[in-house]
């Protein structure tokens, strides 16, 4: 006979519970070790990661003129850009009006029934409205306040009408798309009461098209990049702002956000005129 069967079979007959658990405990073992190793290659991997993406991204901002992260040692503080302005940048001098109270409500009541009075008008008289009134205009939304005064919008005022005629074009395809498709049920529904659709008129019957655009980043001379902060909120305030002067000139407008898709020509968009007829 030889071992398997003078030995190991009998040895296994009469301890074959002991063999059992003690094969099942290796098998337990083996499976937490093997996870535990797993959850920490993955773990290491994960940090990794974290790593080379707070590398990246300290690096991206000081490409475009931030200061990155302290802890960062890897970055390098001679690619930062210059500040757009000096330390000892010499300032405006302040100039503040005060009134007594009886006035400060007179005036906050009359600002109050000027701005109440402006409506998203799509119908426009052609009377044409005088440039310096719109270069004015931009002037006053050039006023807002912006990230570390990095001031960061571009207007353009459009009056050529073949211009105007290639940017309603554009916008109609486009927004033809948008009623038809992208919008769904829910969105044309609730613009029922405006009475709207793809077709916008009033783009080509209004005397001027303002054009405005934010700017993330500006380019210096040497062609790198400074950071421009708060961009969007930055750029929407001088857009509140340019309605406002809009209206205090007594002249009507249309604030038109670009389609979803595919439109190019501008980001935000204001029909100007002088009153024709409002909706409401």
């Amino acid at each position: 006979m030889g071992f398997t069967e003078r030995v190991l079979v009998p040895f296994l007959q009469e301890n074959w519970a002991v063999v059992g658990i003690g094969l099942l405990v290796v098998a337990v073992s083996y499976i937490l070790f093997y996870k535990r190793n797993k959850a920490l290659d993955i773990n290491q991997e994960h940090t990794q990661e974290q790593h080379i993406q707070k590398n990246r991204a300290a690096k991206s901002v000081a490409s475009k003129g931030g200061v990155g992260d302290d802890d960062d040692e890897e970055l390098d503080v001679s690619k930062l850009v210059p500040p757009k302005f000096p330390e000892n940048q010499a300032h405006i001098l302040f100039q503040h009006d005060r009134y007594n109270e009886e006035e400060l409500v007179q005036r906050s009541k009359e600002y109050y029934e000027l701005m109440n009075k402006r409506r998203s008008v799509r119908f426009f008289s052609k009377d044409p409205v005088p440039v310096e009134v719109m270069e004015n205009i931009i002037r006053t939304a050039g006023t807002a306040p912006s990230g570390a005064h990095t001031e960061p919008w571009t207007y353009v005022v459009v009056g050529d009408q073949e211009v105007k005629e290639n940017i309603r074009e554009i916008v109609e395809s486009e927004e033809e798309i948008n009623y038809k498709q992208r919008m769904g049920p829910q969105w044309t529904r609730d613009l029922a009461f405006v009475k709207t659709s793809w077709v916008k008129e009033y783009l080509t019957e209004a005397p001027w098209l303002v054009l405005g655009f934010k700017q993330v980043y500006g380019i210096l001379p040497d062609g790198r990049k400074r950071n421009h902060y708060y961009h969007e909120i930055s750029t929407a305030i001088s857009f509140g702002i340019l309605l406002s002067a809009i209206q205090q000139k007594c002249i009507v407008n249309l604030t038109f956000k670009r389609p979803a898709q595919g439109f190019r020509v501008s980001p935000l968009s204001v029909c100007i005129s002088k009153l024709k007829m409002t909706l409401f």
